[in-house]
């Protein structure tokens, strides 16, 4: 017998918002008992310039969840303390690696029971970090969307979060559509099978299309030097001055060091929902298919780096992703019906969407990450940097002077290069997969170039300048 089909409100999704809260997130704790902290957030930018937030929070008492009732509360308290802990590590010359008891006896209570790690998470800034300009208007139109918490104050940092909340509120009609799919799937329903993935091609590309409205409002240079050095983690942060993580004080004398990924749109619960319905598989980042083929450990395939961001989803969202893993049949059923072109032709328009989604993407880490990055390479090479700018992530520069760690601590290029190109790899027509892989999936295929690169792998960028090859092999990036 099939295990039953998953009802999303029991994980807290609904088919209005989906992975976004029912109702909008609070713009404050409403128990007077958590002013100080209130208080302390609703000043950030200010003792962030100044440099007196540490000695602030330093000063803070050690305030008790007990008087948090609601779920939003508890949300409003993880995302209270999470802008407090990153604006504490990063709001000085250098990072400090010791989180006091003030912010970590009560964080570790909030992520206890949020179920998610104590650290900035994708669902920190974005999903529970925003509230409507008028409650009657869609929650997908960016321009009906304010940040309720940022570090710099800036319009930036705002836009950068808020296109992630609109495109999770314009995919979340996917979420009942495709488990539709999946139990139209279970009897043979072909013409509703296809009907719901001609339906998903196009909610995929209108949220690429969402993405791309990133370079209207958030400036490169504002998003590399001001926004992301506070969205960084704690792990694979050596060069910018984090080498063992964070030590978090709880009170009870540990010693222990902790190292947490920062924000990362792998932590879209949205994005993993689209790959894992379609089948899509990704492996650890350097492993090629064939490899991936050969080994007789199929949890090697669960290893990679989006598989490990499940981990920092809310945990009903983490359990929503894994009962439908264990029961997504759209890949095999397309596969068991290749005499239907109709079908065959929107599934693999499904595919090519996705794929197109993280081209985008790629295009997007190269102008917001990579090209400030050398930037800041070369004033340093020169010595034209600023000795007062303090270390961070936007100034430090790796000890070979090549791996360009960002807040997810992934490899940058060939994660997303590789993430792109298993989204084809499921494709059931040939002339489908050899325009959505590199052409080694198809035997006898040459393999086709990809926009902006180059034939072994590196990507061109064409800009004022002029144009130049990434060959970067590490980084990453806040939230993609």
């Amino acid at each position: 017998m099939l295990p039953p089909v998953p009802s999303p409100a029991d994980y807290g999704i609904s088919p209005e918002n989906g992975f976004l809260p029912t109702e909008p997130p609070i713009e404050i704790l409403p128990n007077t008992y958590y002013a100080k902290w209130e208080a302390v957030v609703a000043s950030l930018q200010p003792l962030l310039l100044s440099k007196r937030l540490r000695s602030v929070i330093d000063r803070l008492p050690v305030l008790s969840t007990t008087y948090l009732r609601t779920d939003a509360e508890w949300r409003r308290a993880y995302v209270v303390l999470v802008f407090l802990l990153h604006g504490y590590v990063w709001g000085g010359d250098r990072p400090v690696d010791k989180i006091p008891p003030q912010l970590t006896i009560p964080l570790f209570e909030v992520c206890e029971r949020l179920e998610v790690p104590p650290v900035a998470t994708y669902a920190g800034v974005c999903l529970w970090n925003y509230k409507p300009i008028f409650p009657d208007e869609p929650a997908d139109d960016v321009h009906n969307l304010a940040s309720i918490q940022t570090f710099t104050g800036s319009l930036d940092e705002q836009w950068f979060y808020l296109l992630s909340v609109a495109i999770e509120a314009r995919g979340a009609p996917s979420i009942p559509l495709m488990l539709e799919a999946i139990t139209a799937a279970r009897v043979g329903k072909v013409r509703v099978v296809t009907e719901c993935l001609q339906r998903l091609a196009e909610i995929i590309d209108e949220t690429s299309s969402l993405m791309q409205r990133m370079f209207e409002n958030c400036d490169p240079y504002v998003f590399y030097n001001c926004v992301r050095p506070y969205l960084a983690g704690s792990k694979n942060m050596g060069d910018a001055g984090l080498p063992n993580g964070l030590l978090y004080d709880d009170g009870t004398g540990t010693t222990e060091y902790r190292q947490y990924g920062g924000g990362s749109n792998a932590q879209s619960s949205l994005i993993q929902f689209f790959d894992i319905v379609l089948g899509v598989e990704h492996r650890p980042t350097g492993v090629s298919r064939k490899e991936h083929d050969a080994t007789e450990d199929s949890a090697k395939s669960r290893n990679s780096f989006i598989h490990e961001m499940r981990a920092y989803m809310p945990g009903p969202h983490r359990r929503f992703l894994e009962k439908i893993d264990s029961i997504a049949n759209i890949r095999e059923f397309v596969g068991s019906h290749r005499s239907d072109p109709a079908l065959r032709l929107a599934y693999d328009a499904c595919l090519s969407m996705l794929r197109s989604l993280r081209d985008k993407h790629i295009q997007m880490v190269s102008r917001y990450i990579i090209i400030p990055s050398r930037a800041v390479r070369r004033s340093q090479i020169a010595g034209q940097s600023d000795q007062t700018a303090g270390l961070n992530l936007a100034t430090a520069v790796p000890t070979d002077n090549k791996n360009i760690r960002g807040t997810g601590g992934t490899a940058l290029i060939p994660f997303l290069k590789q993430a792109r190109d298993e989204t084809g790899e499921p494709s059931i027509n040939l002339w489908a997969r050899r325009l959505l892989t590199d052409g080694s999936a198809v035997v006898g295929s040459a393999a086709l170039s990809k926009v902006g690169e180059q034939p072994d792998g590196h990507l061109e960028v064409v800009g004022l300048c002029g144009t130049w090859t990434a060959d970067d092999s590490e980084g990453g990036i806040c939230h993609w």
